[in-house]
């Protein structure tokens, strides 16, 4: 028996010990053990292993990428195969706590998270690690970026990896709407001058907005930095429940219901049903109409108050079965190669982690050599308005408050 299989076996006589002493314990090696272990004893161990991965699947471009592009790569490369299934935020803490509850062995090995599912499932002690140091493409991130290495004010500390940055940005059609408003303030008085033409939908990115909307209203993010703050949540919400009461008439079928997700949204905006759809990716605008999903003259803009930009990240759960074959998926997400295909404006348009002065000089020229859309924000401009999360206590809050404050306790 080799070291390695010996190290693994000896961690399953430990789980089984943590079991009859009546602890929850998973299921899977140390983080210690896994520090251990050199990088090609974890490729080793991966190798011919199937990966389940929960990530959310609503949309078609990025069920491609990872189906069609990284999957194939998967098994070539390591002969992993990746088994991509739907699952986000409460759905995946709630399965990890029925999970550890029944002590059982986990359905999923990777997870793509951030913000409040970040920090709920480290509150709730449901993620393995630290590991995400040990991956080789690591290197390459970009380490300069608070944004990248804070998720919602929250160190990663080698408990998720980070692999997509993306910053909200509103679509419009610039056909209907030639001069659109480019403040927070301005945006509510063309709501009330365009009654029925407005409206975000009730999750992830609807929620987005109304925290952009909070810093606009609130003298900015600064208002919000540096730890949840219950005073000023009682004082700068109120002035954001005000703002929406104020409007909600105007909105989309009188504000009595709301969109489900950001596809409906577009829907709607594809529809011509209301002139404004949303999205926490400033380049969806550019393969949606590629694919044809939005019309030719769609374009996004940046609110001059602040948009917010943050990253998304893969972690493992507590109890994941597979580990190491985890682990090489998270490293291949984070190669200059998979980071190169998915900002590819024909593909997902999702921005790169990736610090482009540490990459090798071949990699550096690729990334410099990507296609820029027309509807493409320039960079200095996303660099100008760009805000960081705050708290994640914030988000959760937003998303509470409004269902009882705007939607009635629905």
């Amino acid at each position: 028996m080799t070291g390695q299989a010996a190290g693994w076996v000896v961690l399953g006589l430990g789980f089984s010990c943590a079991l009859a002493c009546g602890r929850v314990a998973p299921a899977v090696p140390d983080p210690e053990v896994i520090e251990a272990m050199d990088w090609a004893s974890i490729v080793a161990e991966a190798r011919g292993s199937t990966v389940t991965w929960r990530m959310w699947r609503g949309d078609p471009s990025i069920n491609q990428y990872v189906e069609e592009w990284v999957a194939p790569r998967l098994l070539e490369q390591y002969g992993i195969t990746l088994n991509a299934v739907d699952g986000q935020g409460p759905e995946i803490l709630n399965q990890l706590v029925v999970e550890r509850e029944a002590r059982a062995r986990g359905f999923a090995d990777l997870v793509w998270i951030n913000g409040e599912t970040f920090h709920s499932l480290r509150t709730e002690e449901l993620l393995f690690g630290p590991w995400a140091h040990r991956i080789p493409a690591a290197e390459f991130v970009d380490s300069s970026s608070a944004i990248v290495l804070r998720d919602f004010e929250q160190p990663i500390e080698g408990m998720e990896s980070p692999w997509g940055r993306v910053q909200f940005a509103l679509i419009y059609d610039t056909l209907r709407t030639p001069d659109p408003p480019r403040t927070l303030e301005a945006l509510g008085s063309w709501i009330l001058d365009h009654p029925g033409r407005f409206t975000h939908d009730q999750e992830f990115t609807g929620v987005t907005f109304l925290k952009a909307a909070l810093y606009a209203l609130n003298g900015g993010v600064d208002s919000f930095a540096g730890g949840f703050d219950l005073a000023a949540w009682d004082e700068g919400s109120e002035r954001l429940w005000a703002w929406l009461e104020a409007r909600e008439s105007a909105f989309w079928r009188e504000g009595v219901t709301y969109p489900q997700g950001v596809a409906d949204l577009h829907r709607l905006f594809a529809n011509d049903e209301i002139d404004f759809t949303m999205s926490n990716n400033q380049n969806e605008v550019v393969t949606k109409v590629r694919q044809g999903v939005l019309p030719e003259s769609s374009r996004a803009l940046v609110l001059r108050d602040g948009t917010i930009a943050n990253a998304h990240y893969v972690g493992i759960p507590f109890n994941a079965r597979n580990v190491a074959g985890a682990m090489v998926v998270a490293d291949f997400l984070l190669s200059p190669e998979a980071q190169l295909e998915k900002a590819r404006p024909e593909v997902w348009a999702d921005g790169t982690v990736l610090d482009r002065a540490r990459l090798p000089a071949e990699w550096r020229i690729r990334f410099e050599g990507l296609e820029t859309d027309l509807r493409s924000i320039p960079p200095d401009t996303l660099a100008r308005y760009a805000v960081p999360e705050v708290a994640p206590e914030y988000h959760e809050r937003i998303a509470v408050g409004w269902r009882e404050r705007i939607r009635g306790g629905e």
